[in-house]
């Protein structure tokens, strides 16, 4: 196993049905939808099950405060505003981000079938959760699956104070043979928003070069990042250690996932408790028949795979493939449980009692 049993004493397991059982009984309540309600309890599932405590459990209150603020459309009429061979372009009406990533992910799968690649954007959605669980939804299939999205401005661009350019994360996916999928899923920024959250959270530092202040100073201080600050692209503060390139991939998914959807770009995304956020998503997905047969490329991503995890290593560490943590956490989480921080477990109760719906316990 790779996840021990014992855990911090902060934190409570669960097992995954019973926490599936819970996000569906809090969606219900709310009135979602439960096709639409499913999308979103499978995202914070897989993002819990795999380690991914920014966008797990802690994720819960801000989708119920954003729907009972009357800030989600509960009952989304998605249109298809563009459609060709390849490609969609997907009109969200302002409904909860999974749902309608769902829907793209699978459009662009069938487009990619008959015609080796699909390509769907978004706009006028929500926050999305879990980018990786759209690219793994097409390694089902055995397709390489991409997916991205905006989000509101939270990083300072090199050299710069404010906060101008969103986190704005990247998941690519791909099948091996015998083995987990690869699974590139990471933010633009050094870290994702939520981890501040989990680190402010839990009265802890950050680390040095995670954000700056108000006045562009490095800071271990999550608040004055969260409040005044802004984070810092990937790579860091400046250009010594490249993090002009965060920045500018975080441009990259602005202009697939933004501009060319006709949504907004980071700076003019909104809190997700403000209407008409209007974020754009964006979904590729290839067809790997198109190019060789899947077996065969599946064969090779194993002997590539193979390659870097037998290189030498640093005394006592071990190479890891993007997505293989993640996998074996989640194979252990599902026979011992998925633990969440007992502040998080008190507050989603607290919207449970609130609610009316059966507690976490």
């Amino acid at each position: 196993m790779f996840e021990k049993v014992e855990v911090d004493e902060n934190y409570v397991r669960f097992p995954k049905e019973k926490i599936e059982k819970f996000y569906m009984d809090i969606f219900s309540a709310l009135s979602v939808p439960e096709e639409d309600a499913k999308c979103v309890a499978d995202n914070l599932l897989i993002a819990d099950l795999r380690g991914i405590e920014s966008h797990g459990a802690q994720r819960l209150k801000r989708y119920v405060t954003a729907i009972e603020k009357g800030m989600i459309n509960l009952k989304p009429n998605i249109k298809v505003e563009r459609e060709g061979p390849s490609h969609a372009l997907l009109d969200g009406d302002e409904g909860l981000g999974q749902p309608v990533s769902c829907r793209a992910m699978k459009m662009a799968m069938e487009k990619a079938e008959k015609n080796i690649i699909g390509m769907v954007g978004v706009r006028n959605s929500n926050h999305f959760g879990m980018a990786g669980h759209y690219s793994l939804i097409a390694v089902e299939r055995d397709f390489i699956g991409i997916s991205m999205t905006t989000t509101r401005p939270l990083v300072a661009p090199t050299w710069g104070i404010d906060k101008t350019v969103g986190t704005n994360p990247i998941a690519v996916a791909a099948p091996i043979k015998d083995k987990p999928p690869f699974l590139l899923d990471m933010a633009t920024s050094v870290v994702s928003t939520g981890k501040f959250e989990m680190y402010r959270r839990k009265n802890k530092p950050i680390p040095e070069g995670w954000g700056i202040d108000s006045e562009g100073n490095i800071t271990t201080d999550a608040d004055k990042v969260l409040s005044g600050g802004a984070e810092l692209p990937l790579g860091g503060f400046g250009e010594l250690l490249s993090g002009h390139k965060g920045y500018g991939l975080s441009l990259f998914v602005d202009i697939l996932a933004g501009v060319l959807t006709n949504a907004t770009w980071s700076k003019w995304v909104k809190n997700t408790d403000e209407k008409f956020s209007n974020v754009g998503h964006f979904f590729i997905v290839i067809n790997i028949d198109g190019f060789m047969p899947v077996e065969e490329f599946k064969e090779r991503m194993r002997r590539m795979i193979e390659d870097v995890k037998k290189s030498r290593t640093v005394e006592g560490k071990k190479i890891w493939y993007p997505g293989e943590k993640g996998a074996l956490t989640a194979e252990t989480r599902m026979k011992i449980g998925i633990p969440i921080y007992k502040k998080v477990l008190e507050e989603i109760n607290g919207i449970a009692r609130r609610l009316g719906v059966e507690e976490l316990s």
